[in-house]
């Protein structure tokens, strides 16, 4: 049974689920646009997750991909003796020393406590460092440290490696189309209204 298979559902049920279920005797499309598919105001026009189809629902395969990339690179670390949420402060630092705590969390995709705990074990591991901003004492700006670069440059060979293998097949034109969309999915959750 496949991964995307429940466990203890029949393999024709889960399939049937994954893929879109044609409206009323027409046939669905395969990749239907949000925009094109629901005129605005007309809930009728509203296709259901059936029609559809889970392997067409954009956010469900958001969903698989996060969650299998969490699981392989949690795998790749724990050989490596780092956690994810450090990784990812590391990542970040690499490019963007002396943000802020808030920044980081955001940047990092983790709460701020978690944030917050995780610097604490890195700070103690030598591995970043924490100073008050110049201009606003309560604010705290954390900086990766020389020990921190080196331990990111080690463990950046194999998040490489397994970050290419799951571009394994998509040619460079797809990739860049595919990182372009991604990028004006996430300026659209930005402009919603809070």
């Amino acid at each position: 049974m496949s991964k995307a298979k429940g466990k203890g559902t029949p393999p024709a049920i889960a399939e049937q689920t994954l893929h879109a279920a044609p409206r009323r005797g027409a046939k669905a499309p395969d990749a239907p646009s949000p925009l094109s598919a629901w005129p605005m105001g007309d809930e009728e026009a509203i296709p259901t997750i059936g029609e559809i189809g889970l392997n067409q629902f954009a956010p469900y395969l958001l969903n698989r991909l996060s969650a299998q990339w969490n699981a392989e690179l949690q795998e790749v670390l724990k050989g490596l003796g780092i956690s994810t949420t450090k990784m990812r402060a590391l990542a970040v630092l690499t490019v963007a020393s002396g943000i802020t705590v808030n920044e980081l969390a955001l940047f990092a995709v983790t709460e701020q406590s978690t944030m917050s705990r995780t610097l604490d074990g890195l700070e103690d591991q030598g591995l970043i460092r924490r100073k008050p901003k110049a201009d606003d004492m309560r604010v705290r700006e954390v900086f990766i440290t020389e020990k921190g670069l080196g331990l990111f440059a080690s463990l950046w060979p194999d998040i490489y490696g397994l970050y290419a293998r799951f571009f394994e097949g998509v040619d460079e034109m797809e990739f860049r189309g595919f990182i372009a969309t991604l990028h004006k999915v996430l300026r659209n959750t930005r402009n919603q209204p809070t």
